[in-house]
């Protein structure tokens, strides 16, 4: 398909450059064959006992540095971890950096330029590994904000709480899961009253998830790859609830490429443990997720396609526009959707 088809206009001032309070009071936009307004609070309304909230329980960490390459100033967003002591990472300016460069951040902690690859990527070999780094990171880093939000304001010690779910366990994001970002212990207490279950899954979000679709086709786009486990009794727990007739409701759409990579054709989820590309657009078939919570994504991009995949593409440029002429907050920090899969037609 043309990338052009999953293009909209957004006005800038549909951006939320900050979460609601509480968080559950977000607006919810329901589509489910027609359109409705609700809220995030509300949630419990749409779901029935038996179903399962599948969420995604990583964690992001501080991977933004900022350092110096002699005279020169470089900014590195880590994104995929390769070794103890080892990342990929985006770098700006890239056309400053050359194998064998070092890059200091702080007295005693620097990053030698081992690769240089395509697209601003380089591939960084720390002076410290494993804890010590993970220590240096959260001493020096700061919270990798998407960078709609971060071109148009500074971030600030309330992002290290706002840009983080209440489900977030195991490190390794440099995003956030953000439709994730919606619930709170209450809500939680609210959805466990109905007899809907929850399990985790753990997909570590890459910087990739915010690159642009720069193929004219879908079918010409390369899909970043990024780290997911199922454990197996996540994996039995879903099937079990699957068997006897519960929905499985995907809090993200991290959760869902994760869940349908490790879905096979007759709808068992396997337990996975690995990287995944997926790339959904228009014309897949979903084999392990009913439900779809999810926020407003950018035009154009692959998360864009994934729900108009899900829901149908017609039916997501009318919610999209309902959302703009109703002031729903885009993006992030923004309001959600509760998706119904589209039945093939």
């Amino acid at each position: 398909m043309l990338v052009e088809e999953f293009d909209f206009d957004l006005p800038n001032e549909r951006i939320a450059d900050r979460p609601v309070t509480p968080r559950e009071a977000a607006k919810m936009l329901i589509v489910d064959g027609g359109l409705s307004d609700s809220t995030v609070g509300d949630l419990p309304d749409f779901l029935e006992e038996g179903d399962v909230l599948v969420f995604n329980d990583t964690k992001v960490i501080p991977a933004r540095l900022r350092g110096m390459r002699r005279t020169a100033k470089i900014e590195v967003t880590l994104h995929k971890n390769v070794g103890l002591d080892t990342w990929h990472a985006f770098a700006k300016p890239a056309k400053k950096l050359k194998a064998g460069d070092v890059i200091e951040f702080a007295d005693g902690f620097n990053a030698m330029v081992s690769q240089k690859l395509e697209g601003g990527e380089v591939v960084l070999a720390f002076n410290v590994a494993g804890a010590k780094l993970m220590e240096n990171l959260v001493t020096y880093g700061e919270i990798p904000l998407p960078p709609y939000i971060s071109s148009i304001r500074p971030v600030d010690e309330q992002d290290k709480e706002d840009y983080q779910t209440v489900f977030a366990r195991e490190e390794g994001a440099v995003a956030a899961p953000t439709a994730g970002l919606h619930f709170t212990p209450e809500l939680l207490a609210r959805i466990a009253e109905k007899g809907v279950q929850t399990v985790a899954t753990t997909l570590h979000v890459g910087a990739g998830t915010f690159l642009p679709v720069k193929a004219d086709n879908t079918d010409d786009h390369k899909m970043h790859a990024e780290y997911g486990e199922i454990t197996e009794e996540a994996a039995a727990k879903l099937n079990e609830i699957r068997q006897s007739g519960g929905r499985i409701i995907s809090v993200g759409t991290t959760s869902l490429r994760l869940l349908e990579s490790a879905t096979n054709d007759e709808g068992v989820v396997q337990p996975f443990r690995g990287e995944t590309d997926i790339f959904i657009t228009p014309g897949y078939q979903f084999k392990a997720v009913d439900v779809l919570m999810t926020n407003f994504h950018l035009p154009k991009s692959t998360l864009f396609m994934l729900v108009s995949a899900f829901s149908g593409l017609s039916e997501m440029k009318d919610a999209y526009q309902h959302a703009i002429d109703n002031s729903y907050r885009f993006y992030s920090y923004g309001d959600s959707s509760l998706l119904f899969k589209k039945d093939p037609e």
